[in-house]
């Protein structure tokens, strides 16, 4: 049986009388992206700050490679090989792309250069840059100019190169077509098949169904707190998706059923 790269079993996390996760599981398998998807109030996001080290959960494990880790912090998750394109990109849109790209990573020149005088390798980095961006098929004019002048997708694609670059587990990524066009949103699907062919595994955080059903291996389903299914998108029609989303439908032995009537009727599905 394979083994999941990343693993959550029973995260709870309570904010006094509000339970945000109250015994959520996980389970990211090797090469695949999967989908994370949920109402607002499902607990993805604290499910996610917790996988990411962004939130310490009260209970509960998490594994990487079948063996518990403990992650206190953002810092510890990078650790660990666990990078996160966040939806604000995260990025220093006066720096350049390559600057941006090894931002608190930066190479130092080699010897008394480097360790004395504290000098910056440019030209290193900018090789370095060019290799990712080149892997990910990402065009882009220079490596020299400010990430402000870059388009949205642009922009995205050096936040998705920077994760793959430093990820050695998992590469999360939050909503990263959510501020795009369409044509931008096909070329940063296309990166994260790309990240997937070339063996790092994607969770995808996303509110957009269609691109969710083009991208994804399996659709993990957060309700209330905790997973409520693990779905292929190609067993399921897109509305029953969101029906098991909102709880008018629920699966058991591998089929969608009805879960809650008047719920279910109302969207025509009973």
């Amino acid at each position: 049986m394979t083994t999941p790269v990343l693993q959550a079993r029973g995260l709870v996390k309570r904010y006094g009388h509000v339970t945000a996760l109250d015994g959520a599981d996980f389970d990211l398998m090797p090469g695949e992206v999967l989908a994370v998807i949920g109402d607002n109030g499902a607990g993805k996001t604290s499910l996610i700050k917790a996988l990411t080290g962004a939130l310490v959960p009260d209970s509960g494990e998490i594994l990487l490679d079948g063996k518990p880790v403990r992650l206190r912090s953002p810092i510890d998750a990078r650790r660990h090989g666990i990078e996160t394109v966040y939806q604000d990109l995260a990025v220093a849109a006066s720096l350049d792309i390559a600057t941006n790209m090894f931002l608190g990573r930066e190479i130092r020149k080699p010897g008394i250069l480097g360790s004395v005088f504290r000098m910056l390798d440019k030209k290193r980095m900018r090789e370095e840059s060019a290799k990712h961006m080149a892997a990910l098929k990402i065009g882009l004019r220079s490596l020299t100019q400010p990430v402000e002048s870059l388009s949205g997708g642009q922009r995205q694609g050096v936040a998705v190169a920077r994760a793959v670059a430093w990820a050695t587990h998992v590469v999360v990524m939050d909503e990263p077509t959510a501020a795009l066009g369409v044509k931008e949103s096909g070329q940063v699907l296309d990166m994260i098949r790309r990240v997937r062919d070339g063996g790092t595994p994607v969770v995808l955080i996303s509110h957009n169904m269609p691109h969710v059903f083009e991208i994804a291996d399996r659709i993990h389903v957060q309700r209330l707190g905790r997973r409520v299914a693990q779905i292929k998108p190609g067993d399921h029609s897109m509305a029953e998706v969101v029906a098991i989303m909102t709880g008018a439908l629920q699966v058991s032995e591998g089929k969608a059923v009805v879960a809650d009537k008047d719920a279910a009727e109302a969207i025509g599905l009973s």
